[in-house]
């Protein structure tokens, strides 16, 4: 059994539908990176499961009891939010000790003044004192818990909004762009910081970015949401290198993914102008097709090597590696290249190239988006050559 899962859920507001039947399940401990474009549902999606919003169908399995009727506080679970949600009059103590107070003192035990007199609530408050200092230090804010959330950076404060949230163990954690508001370099070392919290606490969690490095340095599995659907859910390695839908390779990859319209044969071969390209997928003679490829394996051609003819639009120097944009002769289509700088040394705008990429590196989608399987077999005559005149 899952840890946690989500199943046929859906949602309209005014008759417009934001969620399609999604559908996900993560195992005890998963990390699950949720992407997509803005207006997707991914948002809409975290606070259904979070309780602040209702679907209108699904069910919502947290340790096997469907949760979706049951209100926001009785889910156990813990949400971070993109603007953190701190109480600006409270201390950093005081905002990570929030949910256990509201969970385990009673309305007289929470007053400032009154509930420390109360000898019933004074061991409960001692014991939430403990543990919120325990998790302070476990996440080095210790120094910072007299602070208010004015007197904090913004990794400070996304720190104490993470203690906030793992303080009182929740069975799953969901997280909207906690990363949002923070500077580049910052973002960086926080993205190690939520995965090192993350594997301590041991609870599957649902992370919201539209920051797909984030979601492929991060996650254990990424989900890609298009439209209201989840188009895929699968390990980075396998969502990047096999999308099984064309609009999953358009939105990961930077730049990205090159796509030539084209028609192809029942012989793993497609046209591009006046090229025929080898694939290794199985291909319905007259059939609309489209071939897609990632611009690190487009490589420039040798003298007399033969290839696609382009021209250079322009160079994208990026210091590891140069973004080459061209443009087909045959076709008008942009085609994008990623090369080393050595490779750059001499290119301009302007300039007439050849462009090769190999068989297996193709992939190739029908009309409505889905990929086409290999056919390994059929097409083993073409795995040697990319390019066929």
């Amino acid at each position: 059994m899952s840890a946690f899962s989500l199943r046929d859920i859906e949602k309209s507001y005014g008759g417009n539908s934001i969620l399609k039947g999604v559908s996900l399940e993560a195992e005890p401990g998963e990390f699950i990176a949720l992407v997509g474009p803005s207006g997707c549902g991914k948002s809409t999606l975290l606070r259904i499961v979070a309780g602040l919003d209702h679907a209108d169908r699904g069910e919502i399995v947290i340790g096997g009891t469907d949760v979706a009727h049951k209100a926001a506080g009785d889910r156990n679970v813990a949400m971070v939010f993109q603007s953190y949600a701190l109480y600006p009059h409270l201390t950093a103590a005081q905002n990570i000790a929030v949910p256990l107070a509201m969970r385990r003192l009673s309305t007289a035990g929470r007053l400032p003044l009154i509930g420390g007199m109360i000898g019933s609530q004074r061991q409960i408050r001692a014991d939430i004192q403990r543990q919120v200092n325990e998790m302070a230090t476990s996440l080095k804010i210790d120094h910072l818990l007299d602070r208010k959330p004015g007197q904090m950076s913004g990794g400070q404060r996304q720190r104490v909004a993470l203690a906030r949230a793992m303080v009182r163990h929740p069975n799953v954690f969901l997280m909207d762009e906690p990363l949002s508001n923070l500077d580049a370099n910052l973002r960086v070392h926080a993205r190690g910081e939520i995965v090192e919290l993350h594997r301590k606490a041991g609870v599957p969690t649902l992370y919201v970015t539209h920051d797909q490095s984030e979601a492929l340095s991060m996650a254990d599995r990424v989900a890609v949401m298009i439209g209201g659907r989840l188009l895929q859910l699968d390990t980075p390695r396998n969502i990047y290198d096999n999308p099984a839908h064309i609009e999953v390779a358009r939105f990961l990859g930077q730049p990205r993914i090159n796509v030539i319209p084209t028609r192809g044969d029942d012989s793993g071969l497609v046209q591009a102008g006046d090229i025929r390209l080898a694939t290794r997928s199985y291909l319905v003679a007259g059939a609309a097709v489209s071939v897609a490829f990632r611009p690190e394996f487009v490589r420039l051609a040798a003298s007399g090597e033969g290839g696609l003819p382009a021209s250079v639009e322009r160079l994208e120097f990026l210091g590891s590696e140069v973004v080459v944009f061209t443009r087909l002769a045959a076709m008008e289509t942009i085609v994008v290249a990623k090369i080393s700088p050595a490779e750059a040394i001499g290119l301009s705008a302007g300039q007439r190239v050849d462009l090769k990429m190999a068989p297996e590196a193709l992939m190739v989608f029908d009309e409505h988006g889905a990929r086409l399987s290999a056919d390994v077999a059929s097409n083993a005559e073409h795995r040697a050559e990319a390019l066929h005149g």
